[in-house]
């Protein structure tokens, strides 16, 4: 089933251009040409059986099909060569130390700004500023403890940056979802591939958010505080809950009583310590930001800036991760660490500048033009793949508000081989979402999240329009390590 297997004039992560399988992935490849597709597709069905019963979903808002969905999975992992991880894993520590420096800098001294090194418009501007973040340093200084990196590879084969994710980054249960499916399903396809665990995610998480606890707190307790389950990733909130062993909450939970954030018990009021906040800022503190929200918890900023509690991830962290914002990140790794980033950013053309405005307007049938502040794969226009309707639309509101809008070359994403429903093992392309931990230390989860756009050509890998997941193996380049899938094949 791989003997036709090409993927034409794009970089493919498993086979190169004479179509032989690279570094890591040849074990793989061979024992997977020992199945038929028959037998290929009767696990995939195991598989997408055992998302069902396991209840593992995710929501989609405003689909007419109905809002909860089984989460989308295919069988055949990505590899990644330990040497190449070793590079990515360094790339990532670097950008996440400069951006929580950046982030306490601009909430403080603003040095960056008296240095113009980034214009000032362009971070007072910014929708996700919070005022009532200045002057605030939190513990240990970690403003973003919780981060994933959106990663892209091009058709020369390098590894861009494409966006970060700074405030309330989701996928990382899916992660660890994915790799029990794979054990389950497919344990064979393990043997001999030495593979960089993950099971630990659970554990770094809970002493990551125990280590941030506010000064002089013995045995902080941790909560997880949710939304409800008519969000998005409702699914992975109770999951983390459950894996670090702490309580999940809604804001009708917890209540602020003599300057403490308290929850609601059996046993009555119960101090917490240290929330991993799964609400956007404008909804977590009504006497704060948002009034109508009922999602939060009233004086809980007040709390906050009292450093009686930390917040995970701190309010205002937005800025960082404004896409106008980004296409500054190499300038703030120079000036911050004094070094040349190790993962280099996709070029982006910033719309708030004329100049780069009328490029960008004079060329849309060949760039990818996203706002600057939304999620999701949402307000995209996909140049090359537009009516000169939606370009004529796109130009309007480029004009109408420049400062929101950001416009990139469109890359070729890198395929896998992929199972189809009806066309075999097919190439689709993919994004790589690792999940970073910032504390004491800085903790890089091995692989991460595969996101697989499952429709022919399309370069949407968002599960929200159509796309899927895969498990990511890391393979391990330190051979003197015990066999992962030794460990792995004995749990199945």
């Amino acid at each position: 089933m791989l003997d036709e297997y090409t993927a034409p004039g794009q970089f493919d992560e498993m086979f190169d251009a004479e179509g032989r399988p690279r570094p890591g992935s040849t074990a793989f490849v061979e024992r997977l040409r020992t199945l038929t597709l028959p037998q290929l597709r009767q696990r995939q069905q195991a598989a997408e059986l055992m998302l069902r019963n396991m209840g593992i979903t995710f929501n989609v808002y405003g689909d007419v099909g109905g809002t909860e969905k089984v989460w989308p999975f295919d069988l055949l992992p990505r590899i990644i060569d330990g040497a190449e991880w070793e590079t990515v894993d360094r790339g990532l520590r670097q950008r996440m130390t400069a951006l929580n420096l950046f982030l306490d800098d601009i909430y403080n001294e603003r040095r960056i700004l008296r240095d113009h090194v980034l214009p000032e418009e362009l971070i007072m501007s910014s929708k996700t500023l919070r005022s009532q973040c200045v002057g605030f340093h939190p513990p240990l200084g970690v403003w973003c403890h919780i981060t994933g990196v959106d990663l892209i590879r091009g058709a020369d084969g390098r590894l861009f940056v494409l966006e970060d994710n700074l405030r309330c980054p989701s996928g990382v249960s899916y992660v660890l979802e994915n790799r029990e499916l794979m054990k389950r399903t497919f344990s064979r396809m393990f043997h001999g591939m030495s593979i960089a665990p993950i099971e630990d995610y659970g554990e770094q998480l809970l002493e990551m958010l125990i280590e941030c606890a506010p000064p002089g707190v013995d045995n902080p307790t941790v909560v997880v505080l949710t939304p409800g389950i008519f969000n998005s990733a409702y699914f992975e909130h109770t999951f983390l809950a459950q894996q670090m062993g702490v309580e999940l909450v809604q804001g009708s939970d917890l209540v602020v009583e003599n300057g403490r954030v308290h929850m609601n018990t059996t046993r009555g009021l119960q101090r917490v310590d240290v929330i991993y906040r799964r609400i956007d800022d404008d909804f977590i503190d009504p006497t704060c930001f948002r009034p109508d929200s009922c999602l939060g918890v009233s004086h809980l900023m007040d709390v906050y800036r009292a450093g009686r509690v930390t917040l995970a991830n701190a309010p205002g962290t937005g800025v960082a991760d404004d896409k106008a914002v980004y296409a500054y990140v190499p300038e703030i790794i120079r000036y911050y660490l004094g070094e040349d980033p190790i993962l280099p950013n996709v070029p982006t053309y910033l719309c708030s500048d004329p100049k780069q405005r009328e490029h960008v307007l004079q060329n849309l049938d060949k760039l990818v033009v996203k706002p600057t502040n939304e999620s999701g794969g949402y307000g995209i226009l996909m140049g090359p793949m537009s009516s000169a309707e939606e370009r004529s639309a796109c130009a309007d509101a480029i004009r109408g508000n420049p400062r929101n809008w950001i416009a990139q070359p469109m890359v070729q994403l890198s395929t896998v081989p992929t199972l189809t429903a009806d066309g075999g093992v097919c190439p689709r392309h993919v994004d790589l979402r690792p999940f970073v931990l910032c504390g004491k230390d800085i903790y890089v989860m091995p692989g991460g999240l595969t996101r697989v756009a499952l429709k022919e050509g399309s370069m949407i890998v968002n599960s929200s329009q159509g796309g899927g997941s895969k498990d990511t193996w890391v393979l391990r380049s330190n051979a003197g390590r015990c066999d992962t899938s030794q460990q792995e094949q004995q749990q199945c």
